[in-house]
């Protein structure tokens, strides 16, 4: 059954790439050009695009906002250190809002806003794991979110919640900038898109075998 979960992720990720360099096989030059156009303008008005990309990512806890792909996008307009903290302090906006959310509301909204199966998935590695649930949840995509509703349900002590989501959205967001910066730099758009999608495929497929074992 394992085997066969690994398969599928695996099967999905090679979709996903597909899906990705298709475009750029078929129109390269033209969305190189785009790209490079597109970030000589954007140069002129950094604090627009910040305040746009991190309220984006403060609200990811309550729609279906890619944070991947809005965070690589932060490094690529933004420079990696800009481009980091405009995804961290959106993310951390976001992880509290999710708190406040959980301890507030509690289950029957933790339900409907992430799924009963994710939620009773991750009690389970709570109880294992305990509070670090938060940390090996923040790359993964839906389980990010569902960990910090979580957090609140459980009653986690609030300074320890913060200092455990404010260091892992520090190492997710830097991981997003330096894609996006660098993406920049050598004027890759290809690169930014792969990165976006495929970090958060790894990091579900890493937990997934150290899970396993």
């Amino acid at each position: 059954m394992a085997m066969q979960g690994k398969k599928g992720w695996l099967l999905l990720g090679a979709l996903l790439l597909a899906f990705i360099l298709l475009p750029f096989f078929l129109f390269g030059a033209q969305i190189e050009t785009w790209t490079r156009a597109f970030l000589e303008s954007a140069a002129s008005r950094p604090l627009l695009i910040a305040m746009v990309l991190g309220g984006l990512l403060a609200t990811d806890i309550l729609l279906p906002v890619p944070s991947s792909v809005v965070s690589t996008a932060a490094g690529l307009l933004l420079g990696f250190v800009g481009g980091m903290l405009t995804s961290l302090v959106g993310m951390i906006i976001s992880c509290v809002a999710g708190f406040w959310l959980g301890a507030r509301f509690g289950r029957p909204l933790a339900d409907r806003m992430v799924g009963a199966g994710e939620l009773c998935w991750l009690e389970e590695k709570g109880r294992r794991l305990g509070d670090w649930v938060v940390v090996v949840a923040r790359p993964i995509p839906v389980l990010a979110e569902a960990s910090v509703i979580l957090a609140g349900m459980s009653r986690m002590r609030t300074h320890r919640f913060m200092m455990l989501t404010t260091l892992s959205n520090l190492g997710v967001s830097a991981v997003y900038a330096a894609i996006g910066a660098l993406s920049a730099t050598i004027n890759s758009f290809l690169l930014a898109m792969a990165g976006s999608i495929l970090v958060p495929w790894l990091a579900m497929i890493i937990y997934k075998r150290w899970e396993s074992r």
